[in-house]
C-alpha cells in the first residue's frame, strides 16, 4: 500500500537502506520511448550520497541496471525494471537505535502503524528509496522533452535564514550543478555551505527550500476538482522525506495582496494570448495554461543528529540518544534531483491522461472506416 505512483504511468518502488538493492518498476511508459542509461545514470549521481563534504559521507556508485522492459535502446511498453545494489552500509551504527526512538523520524511512527521496524539506516522511510524515483523521473523528462520540449530545473533557494535572490528566469543547469550546495547564486550559495558545515560541527542540521521551475510544460493538463495539476504535485512533493511545505506561484505571500494586483492580466498578442504576469504559478482552474510552472518546496532540518536528545526505548522509558551513522547536516542539496524527478512523473502521467482523452475522441483514420 502506498508505494505506487501514477494513474498512466505507474511507478512502483522497492528496497530498504540496508537491503540488497532499492529500484522501481514503471508500466505505462510508451513503447519506443528511447531509454539511455546514461541519462539515468547522470541523475542518479546527482541524488547519491558522498558526494561533496556537505552531504553524508556514506560511499555508494548508485550503479544502475535495466532488468527488463527495454529492448535495442528503446521501452518495449512492458514493465520497465531499474535497480540499484546497495553496498556501503555499516549496520552496527544504528544497533542503539533498535530500542530508541529518533526524535522526529520515521522510527516510533513505523512501529505504531507496523508494530515492527527495520531500524538500520531507516529502512523503507530512508531517503535511500527515493533511487527509484529518480531513476524513473529521468525517463519521465526525457518524454516531456521530446513531446512538449519541457524544461524541469530545481535549485536551492533557502538554507536557514540565508536566501537568494536569482531571478528564476536566468538560472541554468549548470549554475546550479557548480555550486556544492546546488545554489546558483555564488554570494549565497558561500554561506549556505558555512551554516551547513557549522550545523555538522555542532553535531547538529538545518533545514532549507527548493525553487521549482518547469517551462514549456504540456498545456492543458491536470483534471478539475479532486486532481488538480498543483494538488498532483503537492502530494508529490510532499511524499519526499522530510518535505513540510509546498506552495505554487504567490504561494501564502499572495494572501497578502488584493486580487487587482494578484490577477495575472492577459491581452491580445500576434501570436496568441499573452499573460503579462504569473503569480497564478502556471496553473489556473487546476490546468496548466502554458505559463512557467513555479513552485516552492521547504524541508526540514534532518531528524538524525550527532547531538544529545531526549527520547525514549520501545518500552516507554525516558532516554538519551546521541545518534551515530552518517547522514546529511542538510539535506536539501540531494533533493534537487528529487524534485525533478517528481515534477516530470507527475506532468508526464498528466500529459499521457490527456493525450489518451485526445485519441479516445479523435476521428479513426480512413483506412480503418468500413466502406458504404
Amino acid at each position: 500500500m502506498g508505494n505506487v505512483f501514477g494513474r498512466i504511468l505507474r511507478v512502483s518502488t522497492y528496497g530498504e537502506s540496508h537491503g540488497v538493492a532499492v529500484g522501481c518498476i514503471i508500466d505505462g511508459l510508451p513503447a519506443g520511448l528511447v531509454v539511455d542509461l546514461q541519462d539515468i545514470q547522470a541523475e542518479l549521481d546527482r541524488r547519491r550520497p558522498g558526494q561533496n563534504k556537505l552531504t553524508t559521507q556514506r560511499k555508494e556508485a548508485d550503479r544502475v541496471e535495466i532488468l527488463s522492459g527495454v529492448f535495442r535502446g528503446a521501452a518495449t511498453g512492458t514493465p520497465l525494471a531499474l535497480e540499484v545494489r546497495n553496498g556501503d552500509q555499516r549496520s552496527g551504527d544504528y544497533t542503539e537505535m533498535e530500542r530508541l526512538y529518533r526524535p522526529s523520524h520515521a522510527d516510533r511512527a513505523y512501529d505504531l502503524k507496523y508494530g515492527f521496524r527495520d531500524h538500520r539506516g531507516g529502512g523503507r522511510s530512508s531517503v535511500r528509496e527515493s533511487i527509484g524515483r529518480v531513476a524513473a523521473g529521468a525517463l519521465a523528462k526525457r518524454l516531456l522533452r521530446e513531446a512538449c520540449g519541457t524544461r524541469i530545473l530545481a535549485w536551492v533557494e533557502s538554507v536557514e535564514t540565508i536566501g537568494s535572490q536569482i531571478e528564476p528566469s536566468q538560472v541554468t543547469l549548470e549554475a546550479v550543478e557548480a555550486s556544492l550546495v546546488r545554489c546558483p547564486d555564488p554570494v549565497a550559495s558561500a554561506a549556505m555551505e558555512e551554516a551547513i558545515l557549522r550545523a555538522r560541527g555542532d553535531g547538529d542540521s538545518v533545514g532549507g527550500v527548493v525553487r521549482l521551475r518547469i517551462e514549456h510544460p504540456p498545456v492543458g493538463i491536470g483534471e478539475p476538482v479532486f486532481d488538480r495539476l498543483e494538488a498532483e504535485l503537492a502530494k508529490a512533493m510532499l511524499s519526499i522525506p522530510a518535505t513540510k511545505g509546498f506552495e505554487i506561484g504567490s504561494g501564502f505571500a499572495g494572501t497578502r495582496l488584493r486580487g487587482s494586483v494578484h490577477n495575472d492580466p492577459l491581452r491580445a498578442g500576434a501570436s496568441g494570448v499573452i499573460q503579462t504576469k504569473n503569480d497564478s504559478g502556471g496553473v489556473q482552474g487546476g490546468i496548466s495554461v502554458g505559463e512557467p510552472i513555479d513552485a516552492r518546496i521547504a524541508f526540514k532540518p534532518t531528524a538524525t543528529i550527532t547531538a544529545a536528545q531526549e527520547t525514549v526505548d520501545q518500552d516507554g522509558h525516558d532516554a538519551v540518544l546521541s545518534a551515530r551513522g552518517r547522514h546529511d547536516p542538510c539535506v536539501v542539496a540531494r533533493a534537487v534531483p528529487i524534485v525533478e524527478a517528481m515534477a516530470a512523473l507527475v506532468l508526464a502521467d498528466a500529459y499521457l491522461l490527456q493525450r489518451s482523452r485526445a485519441q479516445m475522441f479523435a476521428p479513426p483514420p480512413p483506412d480503418s472506416r468500413e466502406n458504404p
